[in-house]
């Protein structure tokens, strides 16, 4: 297991959805251990595999004490009109900004040995399962804000040291 770096924002692995994952194999549950060890660190809710440079539909998450990991989620139902949610991402850091997010989701996916899950939640749950789920199908939360906002994300992200 591995803490792996986090790709920024402009990093294309980002932008490109990612493949369903197939047969897991010693290589997936290795991805999922570092995906777990990842989000283990303070002050991360999710992370995503693209996060991590992997282009496979897998995250790992890390919210009001519930760890673990989740390959191949769809979301299947939102609930509740979209508000405008204060969040952030590991890979556009030091911004934060409101994007809109729903106050209820609910994922199917597999765990690690095959199983068919579920993880549902509202609120900081909720949004954390919207947001990796995002990712995995290659979009940035930025592109949840609105136009105004987006704006001026996109100039502190040019301005910023790291990108």
């Amino acid at each position: 297991m591995t803490v792996r770096e986090i790709r920024l924002y402009g990093d294309p692995v980002l932008r490109t959805p990612c493949a369903e994952i197939g047969e897991i194999d010693e290589g997936i549950r290795s991805l999922v251990a570092d995906l777990i060890e990842t989000v283990e660190v303070p002050g991360r809710a999710g992370v995503a595999a693209p996060q991590i440079g992997v282009g496979l539909r897998a995250f790992s998450y890390n919210v009001d004490g519930q760890v673990g990991a989740i390959l191949n989620p769809r979301i299947v139902e939102v609930r509740g009109e979209p508000v405008p949610t204060g969040e952030g991402c590991l890979s556009v850091p030091n911004l934060w900004h409101d994007a809109l997010r729903h106050p209820y989701a609910r994922v199917h996916g597999l765990d690690v040995d095959g199983n068919e899950v579920t993880l549902e939640g509202e609120g900081l749950f909720a949004q954390m399962l919207q947001h990796e789920t995002d990712h995995l199908d290659g979009m940035v939360y930025l592109q949840r804000l609105t136009k105004e906002a987006r704006g001026i994300a996109m100039r502190e992200v040019r301005e910023s040291d790291w990108f």
